[in-house]
């Protein structure tokens, strides 16, 4: 049938129609080859190297009281690296006022003894120029809230509202917070035993202005009025009104070293 069409198309004159060519389908790989790519490290093991070399200064007054160094015992058991002052508040204004970039002040203030006026001051400068992570436990906010460290209160988004003469259970308000779980899972601190026989601690509040959180306070339910542990300056600063030594060592070592890790981690997501 083909040929008489050829034929019938010759004869009257017109080309056959050609079938028009096909390329062959390009050859695809068997095996397709593989390329090598480099796994970036994560921002989580990255922080956490840096919190192991972090540099640290650290005030704890509690040296000759012959007490224990709770603070201490905390930092060497995550194997941090630190420079203690004791309780020698000039050594510590040196260290304060020295060229050293600090990643973590700590002032434990928690005896008779207090950090007060310019030290303030310049641990405020700290927080504003090396965006320092700070660690503070005062007692005594009722003799100080009106002078230099109304300053980082201010920015925090806290106040003081009145003396806490005694411990008492304490309860935590944000139960999910990082400040109660990483690294160390921390039951509130319902069971005291009072070493202070007055001038325990105090109670804070919100203010107007700052981010602060109220994490725990003296009271069952959260209260405004009834707080005595705060973070605010998006996490670098925790405020700790309440006396450690009114507790148990292991509950407050395993609650610092969670205060150490969040404030780090936080500092770290805002310094190269």
């Amino acid at each position: 049938m083909s040929l008489q069409m050829t034929q019938v198309a010759l004869n009257s004159g017109q080309n056959p129609v050609q079938p028009a060519p096909t390329s062959p389908p390009a050859p695809q790989p068997t095996n397709p080859p593989s390329v090598a790519t480099a796994v970036p490290p994560t921002p989580t093991s990255d922080v956490e190297a840096r919190i192991k070399s972090a540099k640290i200064l650290v005030y704890e007054n509690t040296d000759e009281r012959g007490i224990g160094m709770w603070v201490k015992g905390a930092l060497q058991g995550m194997g941090l690296s630190y420079t203690d002052v004791g309780s020698y508040s000039g050594h510590f204004m040196e260290y304060l006022n020295s060229g050293i970039i600090y990643d973590l002040v700590i002032v434990d203030a928690e005896d008779k003894d207090v950090i007060s006026g310019e030290f303030w001051d310049v641990i405020n400068t700290r927080l504003a120029r090396d965006k320092v992570a700070l660690i503070a436990e005062v007692w005594y906010l009722e003799r100080e809230s009106i002078g230099p460290i109304g300053n980082i209160l201010e920015g925090c988004g806290i106040r003081y509202v009145k003396p806490m003469p005694l411990d008492d259970s304490i309860y935590w308000w944000t139960p999910i917070h990082p400040v109660f779980n990483e690294p160390n899972v921390v039951l509130p601190l319902i069971h005291y035993n009072r070493y202070w026989a007055n001038g325990a601690g105090d109670k804070i509040e919100l203010a107007s202005g700052g981010d602060a959180t109220l994490l725990a306070g003296s009271s069952a339910n959260p209260s405004n009025d009834e707080g005595v542990l705060a973070s605010c300056y998006h996490g670098r600063v925790i405020i700790q009104t309440f006396s450690d030594h009114d507790y148990h060592q292991a509950d407050i070592i395993a609650l610092w070293q969670n205060y150490i890790h969040y404030t780090l981690k936080n500092h770290f997501a805002v310094t190269p």
